[in-house]
Parts: structure tokens; C-alpha cells; sequence
């Protein structure tokens, strides 16, 4: 288990192997991260399945709209939603998307990330500066290193459980 500092900016996710420790950075993107609390702490993010995961290059999820495995889950919609709430602007800074970094997913638009994320397999230099970094894995990269493959995965994994460290 990693050391958590600061408990009300890390994020438990527990996988189908075990949890991923997540210390988010507000003073990068302090949107993204309250975003994250807000929706973790709704249970928003729970069973929601990972959508788009390239080998050798991301897992993404969040979809809170069409993602939850446990409720009218369809996969093909599966990444075209987001939460009900607004659109957080861009928040780019010099942080690198490097291996078990967390990013921020959107559209073409920069200012159009909502819930979704994805986690770096490995550094993504190309990315930097174009997305929003906010958090970093700590702890349990290998559980994210066994999430299942595919664009959709035939057999999609979930995050079971999204909860901010102080409510854990």
C-alpha cells in the first residue's frame, strides 16, 4: 500500500485485482481534480466500465452517461457521454504524460473534458501540453497494466470502486 499524504487529493480505485492509489495534483488542474471528487464521491464513477484501452498506450474510462456496467450499459455508446454537469476548461501545464499518469479526455475541443480519463501505459511525450494531466498513480500500476484490451474490449473491465482516500 502507498503512502497516501495528502488523503482528500488521492483516489482509491479498486479493480478486479486490486486497488490503484491515485494522488491527484490540484495545484496543476484544480477543475479536473474537484471534478473527480465531486463525481467519486456520487458513486458516479462506480462500475463504470474501461472503453478504449490501446496496448502500449492508454486505458480509458468515465463515461458516467453510457459506461455503467450495472445500468442500461450499452458498449457502442460506451465513451460518447459524460456527466450532466458543465465542461471543465483546459488546465495544461508542464506535469509530462508519463507512464501511470492520469489525462484528461475530450473532444477536439481542449475546453470540453467532463468525466472521462485515461491512464498512461507508458510516457506519451506527443500528448503533453495538449491534454490536461491531473493526477498520477502511486501505487497498483500493475493492476492497471492487466486491465483488458480493445476499442471497445470484447469483455470490458471496470473500476468497481471510485473513492476519494478521506472517505475510504
Amino acid at each position: 500500500m502507498a503512502e497516501i499524504k495528502d488523503p482528500e487529493n488521492t483516489i482509491l480505485m479498486e479493480l478486479k485485482d486490486g486497488t490503484v492509489t491515485i494522488e491527484l495534483l490540484p495545484d496543476v488542474a484544480p477543475g479536473h481534480v474537484a471534478r473527480m471528487k465531486e463525481l467519486a464521491r456520487a458513486g458516479a464513477y462506480d462500475n463504470v466500465c474501461f472503453h478504449r484501452v490501446i496496448d502500449g498506450f492508454m486505458a480509458q474510462t468515465g463515461d458516467v452517461q453510457h459506461g455503467n456496467m450495472e445500468d442500461g450499459f450499452n458498449i457502442r455508446m460506451a465513451g460518447t457521454g459524460g456527466s450532466d454537469l458543465p465542461n471543465i476548461p483546459a488546465e495544461f501545464s508542464k506535469i509530462p504524460h508519463a507512464r501511470g499518469s492520469l489525462g484528461a479526455a475530450r473532444s477536439a475541443n481542449p475546453d470540453s473534458a467532463n468525466s472521462q480519463f485515461f491512464i498512461n501505459f507508458k510516457d506519451n511525450d506527443f500528448l503533453n501540453g495538449q491534454y490536461t494531466v491531473y493526477g498520477q498513480v502511486i501505487a497498483g500500476m500493475e493492476h492497471v497494466d492487466a486491465i483488458a484490451r480493445g476499442e471497445p474490449p470484447a469483455k470490458p473491465d471496470r473500476m468497481i470502486s471510485v473513492k476519494v482516500a478521506a472517505d475510504a
